[in-house]
């Protein structure tokens, strides 16, 4: 792609918004004493920022090749070019979803995007705390893309447009906007529901611009005014250095593993959402999720 190349200019256009606009957020926090930031975990959020640009730069020339390998094996083209962008972006839109689903439903996945959800603040620098390691597998659930006539520059511009607004929903800053919008598109509202460490609000809204694959597929939840959110994890790492952020779940998944008596228990470790456990010491979301509804309707039949 030459520097020259209007997508590149797009991209860096679209950054730098990013970048002013968390400046922005970061003085109305301090002007305001809404304590949003904090020194540490900012730095930590630069940190893994850093860091996965590292890696996404090494993996750059391996993802575009594999992705113009299989373009050759292209099933259809799309001539139009409004059409054309159009799928892209919604399909690209969907396997993003579930790539992201299987982050939260997988444990081996999730040892991986866990560090997305390690802070306990969240602000706009929150969304530059990114999953280190996912470049080594995000091409492959993208593929699909290049099968369906895409060509692997347009695929990885869609990524990275669609990628920079799922930055800018990371804040507390920003209400519920209209219906319309709430119904249809990821708002901060939606995405502060998905970084919660609440029961009710774990793992759900899983979507990167569009929430009507979490509407449509059962990951939706509404934010509760009610319900004061608190972010973060559920077991939040023992120390905030940034080595122990990232591998923390590698280090717990491999106790888990090792404890298991047999050998399918440890399969299950590994490909079972995060808190299964061979002997029913941890829950996972779904039933944590079940027994507070359950709780929750008993306690109002209760007051009627």
């Amino acid at each position: 792609m030459e520097l020259l190349d209007p997508r590149n200019i797009t991209v860096t256009t679209l950054f730098t918004l990013v970048i002013i606009i968390s400046l922005v957020e970061m003085y109305f926090s301090y002007a305001h004493d809404r304590k949003l930031y904090t020194k540490r975990d900012t730095l930590n959020n630069i940190y893994l920022m850093l860091a996965a640009i590292v890696i996404n730069a090494s993996m750059k020339v391996a993802t575009f090749f594999l992705l113009d390998y299989c373009y050759q094996f292209r099933l259809f083209e799309i001539k139009n070019v409004w059409l054309y962008w159009v799928v892209l972006i919604l399909a690209q839109d969907f396997l993003y979803w579930f790539l992201h689903t299987v982050g939260h439903y997988v444990r081996f996945f999730w040892a991986m995007h866990v560090t997305h959800h390690s802070s306990e603040y969240f602000n706009l620098t929150t969304g530059f705390r990114s999953t280190v390691f996912e470049p080594f597998y995000r091409v492959f659930f993208y593929l699909p893309l290049a099968f369906m006539g895409f060509n692997a520059l347009d695929i990885l511009f869609a990524y990275l447009v669609t990628q920079i607004y799922g930055n800018i929903v990371h804040t507390q800053t920003v209400g519920k906007l209209h219906p319309i919008i709430e119904y249809i598109f990821v708002t901060p509202s939606h995405h502060r529901v998905h970084h919660a460490s609440n029961v009710r609000y774990l793992d759900k809204n899983m979507g990167m611009v569009l929430i009507l694959w979490d509407r449509w597929f059962g990951t939706f939840q509404e934010e509760v005014p009610q319900e004061e959110i608190k972010y973060g994890l559920t077991k939040q790492p023992d120390d905030s250095k940034f080595t122990n952020i990232v591998f923390h779940e590698w280090s717990a998944l491999a106790s888990d593993v090792k404890k298991a008596p047999t050998f399918w228990d440890k399969v299950k470790y590994i490909v079972n959402p995060p808190g299964w456990s061979h002997d029913g010491s941890t829950q996972i979301a779904k039933v944590m999720q079940k027994e507070l509804r359950e709780a929750e309707k008993k306690a109002n039949l209760e007051k009627a």
